[in-house]
This record gives C-alpha cells, sequence and structure tokens, in this order.
C-alpha cells in the first residue's frame, strides 16, 4: 500500500495542467505554446534532478529521502495556487519536478533492497500502478476541480493530497534495512562520472535512452496538444470534459502488469515493436472525426506507451553493467523526463503549419524513429558481465546474497517494471 501511495502522489500533480491549457492561455493571454512550459517545466526539473540524485542520497536512509521528498513536492504545489502571472506558476512548477526524482528514483532502488527478488517484479508492478493512477487522478481531479470551482483551489487540493500521502509513507513504510557505510561524497562524485562516461559508450544503453526520451515525448505531446484541438470546434469541450479524457489511464492499471508477463514470452524487442505500433495506430485513431474513435485512440495511445516502457525498463536493467545500475536508472529518467519537456513546446512549431494534424505526423514519426532505433540497438542480447537484479542496486546496497539471488530472479523473468 505504501509503495502504490508513493506512485500516486509523486505523479499526482506532474500533468495535472494538461487539462487546464486552453483555459490558461484566455486567462493569461499567452500562447498555446507558452502555457504549454506549465507542463514542460516540470518534467525538466525532473531531468535535471534525475542523474544526481541516487548520488546525492546513497549517504541517507531511503525513507527519509523519499518522505522529505513528497513534502517537498507539496510546498510548491500549494504555493503554485498564488501564482498571479503565467510565469510564476511556470516557476513553482519547475520546483514540483526538482523534488519528483526523490521519490521515483530512490523507491525503485529501495524496492530492490527490501524485498525478496521472488517479489520484487510484483511489488514494482504495484508501485507502477500507483504512478498511473496518480497522473489519472491529477488530470482528471484539476480539471473537475477548475471547472466547478477554479484552478486556485485545484492546487491546493493537490498540495494537501501530498502532504496526507506525505504522512501516510512516513508511518506505513518499512524504515529499511541497516545498509553499509557509504563512500565519501568525493569518492561518490569521482565513480559517477566514470559511470557517465562508461555507459555513454555503451551503444545498447544509448539506444535505450532514446526510446526513453521516445516514450514520454509521445504521451504528453499527444495528451498535450489533442486539449487544443478538441477544445476549439466542432468539439469544444470543456475543461472538465477535457480532464475526462485521461480516463483512458486507467487501462494502464491493467496493462502495465500484463504487458510484463507477455514481454517475457516474446522478447523485448518484439514488445518494443508491438507497444510502438500500438501508440502510433492510437495516434492515427485521433485524426478521425468521430469523438468515439478519438477516445480509442487515446486509449491506445497510453496503452503503447506503458509497454514500451516496460520494455525499455527491462532492457535497461539487464544492459547497464551491474555496478552502475542507479546511475543508468538515473540518465534514462532525464532523458524519459527530456523528452516530457520537448513535447510540451517543439509540437507548437507543427501547431502553426497544421494544427493537430501536422502534430500527429510529427510524433508518429517520431515513434518510428525510435522503433528503428530500438531494433537496431537491441539486436544481440547484451553479455552479462555479472549479476544483474531486477531493479537497479546500488554498489555495497544490498548483501550479497541477495545480490546473487535477484540475479537469478532477473535473469529467468528479464523484467522489472518502473514507470
Amino acid at each position: 500500500m505504501a509503495v502504490t501511495l508513493c506512485g500516486v502522489c509523486a505523479f499526482l500533480q506532474l500533468y495535472c495542467t494538461q487539462p487546464l491549457l486552453p483555459l490558461f492561455t484566455h486567462l493569461f493571454h499567452a500562447s498555446k505554446t507558452a502555457v504549454g512550459l506549465t507542463v514542460s517545466a516540470a518534467t525538466l526539473g525532473v531531468a535535471l534532478a534525475a542523474p544526481v540524485f541516487g548520488a546525492l542520497t546513497e549517504r541517507l536512509a531511503r525513507k527519509r529521502v523519499i518522505v522529505s521528498s513528497l513534502l517537498g513536492i507539496s510546498i510548491p504545489t500549494l504555493l503554485a495556487a498564488t501564482s498571479t502571472s503565467l510565469a510564476q506558476l511556470i516557476f513553482w512548477r519547475f520546483l514540483q519536478g526538482i523534488m519528483v526524482p526523490g521519490v521515483v528514483a530512490v523507491i525503485v532502488t529501495y524496492i530492490g533492497e527490501e524485498w525478496p527478488p521472488d517479489r520484487v517484479a510484483l511489488i514494482m508492478s504495484f508501485y507502477v500502478s500507483g504512478t498511473a493512477l496518480g497522473g489519472f487522478i491529477g488530470r482528471v481531479g484539476t480539471g473537475l476541480l477548475t471547472d466547478r470551482l477554479n484552478w486556485r483551489v485545484a492546487f491546493v487540493a493537490l498540495g494537501i493530497a501530498t502532504l496526507a500521502g506525505a504522512a501516510a509513507v512516513a508511518a506505513w513504510l518499512p524504515k529499511g534495512r541497516q545498509r553499509p557505510e557509504a563512500p565519501s561524497s568525493a569518492a561518490l562524485e569521482s565513480r559517477f562520472l566514470s559511470q557517465v562516461q562508461s555507459l555513454f559508450r555503451s551503444s545498447r544503453l544509448v539506444a535505450t535512452f532514446a526510446v526513453g526520451f521516445n516514450v514520454l515525448f509521445s504521451l504528453v505531446g499527444v495528451f498535450t496538444w489533442i486539449t487544443f484541438h478538441l477544445s476549439a470546434a466542432p468539439y469544444r469541450l470543456s475543461t472538465a470534459a477535457l480532464s475526462s479524457l485521461f480516463f483512458v489511464y486507467l487501462v494502464g492499471l491493467v496493462v502495465t502488469p500484463a504487458a510484463g508477463f507477455l514481454i517475457t514470452r516474446v522478447g523485448l524487442r518484439a514488445g518494443i515493436a508491438g507497444a510502438l505500433a500500438c501508440s502510433m495506430a492510437g495516434v492515427l485513431l485521433t485524426l478521425a472525426p468521430s469523438l468515439g474513435l478519438i477516445i480509442l485512440g487515446l486509449a491506445l495511445v497510453s496503452s503503447g506507451v506503458f509497454i514500451a516502457q516496460t520494455a525499455a525498463q527491462s532492457h535497461l536493467r539487464v544492459a547497464a553493467p551491474p555496478g552502475a545500475r542507479v546511475t543508468a536508472a538515473g540518465l534514462y529518467m532525464t532523458c524519459y523526463y527530456f523528452g516530457g519537456t520537448a513535447a510540451g513546446v517543439v509540437p507548437g512549431a507543427f501547431w502553426a503549419l497544421g494544427k493537430w494534424p501536422a502534430c500527429a505526423a510529427f510524433i508518429v514519426a517520431m515513434q518510428a524513429g525510435a522503433l528503428g532505433v530500438a531494433l537496431a540497438g537491441w539486436r544481440v542480447a547484451p553479455a552479462l558481465a555479472g549479476p544483474v537484479s531486477p531493479g537497479p542496486v546500488s554498489p555495497g546496497s544490498a548483501s550479497s546474497a541477495s545480490a546473487s539471488s535477484a540475479s537469478a530472479s532477473a535473469e529467468s523473468t528479464g523484467f522489472a517494471p518502473n514507470r
């Protein structure tokens, strides 16, 4: 329950402004690209903070970092409600994003350390389902509260909910095992820089980072820019109706665990190919004139993205060297959230050229490119240089017995889901 709640609270506010973008263009008298920065600023904060969070928190208790980060998310969420300009709102959104890796990056490592290897995949799927649920509640709740009250009340509600979540996690999340003393800060920094250089020499990992970039680019790009399409004629959907589109996210609660078992049977390359094909078909369906077909297309897009994320994360854990998995996970998160940042801005140029059809064509082209990169970069199974755990485990953070049994579990399944 506590692990699921971590996922919910971390993603409750991250994309909450998506259904509000058409409203913000009128309230702040701003362009579509400018209000899109309320989405991009949050994902940019995650992208910048992700690669260093693991190194900075290696000397601290995992639970303490998670709870403190949840508190850190709630404060700028509450302050965002006081914004009197778009620039202020973008600033608070950026600070929200800065704190998210303190939950997202650390909980994945925490799960790998605290649960038996044969239960890691199950516990991780609970966390991933929590992230999907949090993203859903944040978008839908914000839209409904804004439509009935106003957007400031919506941000206050999200901030209070995150504070309550932090209190519940503090009470329910196990304290965690005593870990060996971490190396000095200088040693950690030197090892981190060395690992980054080594990881970027791996074409297999670079391909995985590129897929991660595209995964969130596709999701944010579609669900950000289609709101402008559906708020205009002939649909003219209200803020509440736009937020209801995110009910398709509930599909992810079912698809994510099921996709994990399917990928173990068909393989990672087949899994990523099927996921991206599903997502591309969904984007094309959104070009239909029927609102029902558009909703079906959005469901296919979100399902494909969840499956692609599962495949990419699974490949990351197998391809990354055992001693650098935390660093690799941080770099993946950086590329992933840079994709989300770009998606809030770059499609604006295509919107100016041809509105939603031009945006959709660009997103499909990006997905086709990612598919080519994945099929080429993942062609040969990576050689395992050592034990492979089902979650990113930092050096010295788990007992050798645990790492050994985790290796057997990961090599037999090749799967550990993570958003």
